[in-house]
């Protein structure tokens, strides 16, 4: 990971902000609904990893998050 940010994520009624620096590392549990960002003018980039593998493009649902959609 580069940089800092933020990921949001909620499952189940519990939701919770984790901050993102290097170093850091979560879990995102099938189901969980995430969206993540860059803090204050500064990019993030991050490693995902999926275990099983991830079955393709139709098995995400797009999902209202605290924070407005953007693309750089």
């Amino acid at each position: 990971m580069a940089g800092h940010g933020e990921m949001w994520r909620s499952q189940g009624g519990r939701e919770e902000i984790v901050a993102l620096a290097p170093g850091v590392c979560l879990t995102i549990p099938l189901g969980t609904h995430f969206q993540f960002r860059g803090t204050a003018g500064q990019a993030v980039s991050a490693v995902a990893i999926t275990v099983p593998p991830w079955p393709g493009e139709g098995e995400a649902v797009l999902v209202s998050g605290p924070w407005p959609a953007t693309r750089h």
